[in-house]
């Protein structure tokens, strides 16, 4: 019942503005004081539409990641380039985004809850149950739901569905891309797992360098097969096997190991 509440209100764009002000607002200090960040390919934003954009990115925390994206959307919106600076852009945000989280991940707190209110689309991880992979791809109702996304706005997934670095992609994300034929921009973050704790919502190490660098639109062949798509996409979020073997050496064991 919650969860259902809240998907109706999130697509009320005044109530979306005021989450995003008030956690863009706790969240800036960890972003920019506490910890430095470092932007880079906003340039590739220039001319977009402002529907059928998929950004795909690799995932190292439940929460922080998404809210730096949605920091930077909004600053992207008030003219700045690569940089985030006074977060007066909190005042009207950027609010034509969505963002793929795991239903069971938005289910664990008030918090996650209150953040589904800032365009959260919730898809249920079929391919795991009681720990144990069943099922790969995603549910026909969650696909539906990033359709209808991609239609009004732009979308944030994670194709490994897992903060674990390296993890293999899922085919559902290709899949997506071979039916909307989306504008897909590659995302390659770093230092959110030295910076934040899993969730994101706590400091581990401050201090930290954070990196976020957009790539230029990918080159699709939407004929070309799923597992191709896949490939292709996780190449450029720089997480196939050439980008393991060179990231292995900088990981601690709990990250290489997951």
């Amino acid at each position: 019942m919650a969860l259902s509440i809240i998907n109706r209100l999130k697509n009320f764009h005044p109530i979306r503005k005021i989450v995003y002000f008030f956690v863009g607002l706790f969240s800036y200090p960890g972003l920019a004081i506490v910890n430095k960040i470092r932007i880079s390919g906003t340039e590739h934003f220039a001319n977009l539409p402002k529907r059928n954009v998929l950004f795909v990115s690799n995932h190292q925390t439940y929460f922080a990641d998404v809210i730096t994206f949605l920091h930077i959307f909004c600053a992207v919106k008030w003219g700045k380039k690569n940089r985030l600076g006074i977060p007066y852009y909190l005042l009207n945000p950027f609010t034509r985004v969505n963002y793929v989280a795991a239903e069971e991940t938005m289910k664990g707190s008030l918090i996650s809850r209150i953040f589904l209110l800032a365009g959260g689309l919730t898809v249920k991880r079929t391919w795991r149950e009681e720990g144990k992979e069943v099922r790969k791809g995603l549910d026909p109702s969650d696909t539906r739901k990033i359709f209808r996304a991609l239609e009004q706005n732009w979308v944030i997934t994670f194709p490994q569905g897992t903060t674990k670095p390296f993890a293999p992609g899922r085919k559902g994300t290709a899949m997506i891309i071979k039916q909307t034929k989306p504008i897909v921009i590659p995302v390659v973050i770093s230092g959110f797992w030295r910076a934040f704790n899993k969730k994101g919502l706590r400091f581990k190490k401050k201090g930290t360098a954070l990196s976020v660098t957009f790539k230029a639109p990918l080159e699709i062949d939407y004929e070309a097969p799923a597992a191709t798509i896949l490939a292709q996409v996780m190449d450029a979020i720089e997480q196939s096997k050439p980008f393991m073997m060179k990231g292995r050496h900088h990981l601690p064991t709990n990250q290489v190991t997951g």
